[in-house]
């Protein structure tokens, strides 16, 4: 018997309610132990990114890395978009955290060499290994946490989806164990800087290579009634396959892009988010930088950040994400994102008006960007991931993949961007500059968060599918935004 009919008998059993409830527990307990890893992986060598290029290559460069780096996902997005069709979801989603640990491994030794790695102290542009593990961390978020994100929107239906915030909690886990683990590690030095963060890419990629064991084994034990995620999608998908269907090209993802408002409208919740911090965390790169004496110390202090971020988003993802989508429903969740980063950036620039005798620029900036990724990891996050779950393959996968590269790097880019500007326009005109971008990027992200969670909650309560050209199709009710 061939594996899709043994697929297919498995998902013709018909489960007691008791049964399926044990298959959800279950299934969600892998995923949340597959997050641990990723996001524990992830976290390690995010933070050494710009520690690494500030000592390699220099400061000064920063803002140009993040722009010539959205030059360079065009094609990794176009061989992404040729594996979706080729390739299943979770083979997808292993085959990547595979390339990337195996890639952390080639880094971690070349990064040892004296001539091109650390041990050379000498910065300058033209080294390329600095601007080379710049990108390569660059591609983790679109290319692994994307790819997950995009593999468990396919297999949660809207309802499951409202304990988003329970499988946040263990990223927020793993990423607290990294972090800290990290920063004791690298304030108690044992050995060199260069050794310090071979060891740590070392773990990195460690850890990610246990995301593809425990996918497969999940697959293993899980029936397949249960990772059809949100039923309508499963059976325009399937009468795909049926009439040929299912391979829709490299640009799929980027024409539904631009013809659909809705994936216009997830595109543009990315852009403002990244925008706003960036422009926040080239400042924070810089205040680590001058806190520390040394690289090791430099990442430490990043460390010190990001647990800090961590555990403050775990908070949030254990009280907070599922009571209040539960409370508040997606429309309103989804404005609450553009509200509360709004806050957050308002009291950053009351540190330059004296509000209060606590409010430095230091602190407020450090309190900014910490508030503002806790609420993204925590809550943003998992809020606007919902909003992928009534939609067709093409935009769960290829879409998002746009999306999460060029709506994460033209939002860095821009952020970068206007950061140059703000510095050409001098000290003086820092507040009038900062607060008037600030406040006119939160209007009108609330405006779009307001009509995405409006269209959503139109989308789910017609059982519709959105990114279908056919308004009649033979699958059930499913309809173009």
């Amino acid at each position: 018997m061939s594996s899709e009919s043994m697929q297919r008998e498995k998902m013709s059993v018909i489960y007691t309610q008791e049964q399926a409830l044990h298959y959800e527990r279950l299934k969600t307990i892998f995923l949340w132990v597959s997050f641990f890893f990723i996001i524990g992986s992830y976290t390690v060598i995010r933070e050494l990114r710009d520690s690494i290029f500030l000592f390699i290559v220099g400061k000064q460069y920063l803002n140009d890395a993040k722009i010539v780096s959205l030059l360079g996902f065009f094609p990794a997005i176009l061989l992404y978009s040729k594996l979706v069709d080729k390739m299943r979801r979770y083979y997808l989603l292993c085959a990547y955290c595979i390339v990337f640990a195996l890639s952390g491994f080639v880094f971690a030794y070349y990064l040892g060499d004296p001539a091109i790695g650390i041990p050379n102290v000498m910065r300058s542009p033209d080294r390329l290994i600095g601007w080379a593990f710049y990108f390569f961390v660059e591609g983790f978020s679109p290319f692994v946490v994307s790819v997950f994100w995009a593999f468990l929107n396919s297999i949660s239906s809207p309802e499951a989806a409202k304990n988003y915030g329970f499988l946040v909690s263990g990223s927020k886990v793993g990423g607290m164990l990294a972090s800290a683990a990290a920063w004791y590690f690298l304030i108690n030095p044992i050995y060199s800087d260069t050794a310090n963060h071979q060891i740590l890419i070392l773990i990195s990629s460690v850890l990610l290579l246990c995301v593809p064991v425990i996918i497969m084994w999940m697959m293993k034990k899980i029936p397949g009634k249960f990772l059809h995620g949100y039923e309508a999608v499963y059976q325009v998908e399937k009468e795909k396959v049926k009439h040929g269907e299912s391979e829709t090209g490299i640009f799929a993802g980027l024409s539904m892009l631009v013809r659909h408002p809705y994936v216009l409208g997830i595109f543009c919740m990315v852009y403002f988010y990244e925008m706003v911090t960036t422009v926040l965390s080239i400042m924070r790169v810089g205040i680590a930088e001058d806190a520390a004496k040394s690289m090791s110390g430099t990442s430490a202090k990043l460390y010190e950040i990001i647990f800090y971020t961590h555990a403050v988003g775990l908070v949030i993802a254990l009280i907070g994400t599922g009571a209040l989508v539960r409370l508040l429903g997606e429309k309103r969740s989804l404005m609450l994102i553009p509200i509360t980063s709004g806050l957050f950036l308002a009291y950053f620039m009351s540190s330059y008006i004296d509000f209060c005798a606590w409010c430095t620029s230091t602190n407020a900036l450090i309190v900014g960007y910490i508030g503002l990724k806790a609420i993204n990891y925590a809550f943003s996050q998992p809020v606007r991931e919902c909003l992928y779950i009534p939609t067709v393959k093409e935009i769960k996968f290829k879409s998002k993949s746009w999306i999460d590269a060029f709506g994460s790097k033209v939002g860095k880019t821009s952020g970068a961007g206007f950061g140059k500007f703000a510095v050409r326009m001098g000290d003086g005109a820092f507040f009038s500059i900062h607060a008037g971008f600030f406040g006119l990027i939160t209007l009108v992200w609330i405006l779009i968060a307001f009509l995405l969670g409006r269209r959503f909650e139109e989308a789910v309560s017609k059982n519709e599918v959105i990114g279908v050209e056919e308004e009649n199709s033979e699958t059930g009710p499913a309809t173009a935004d």
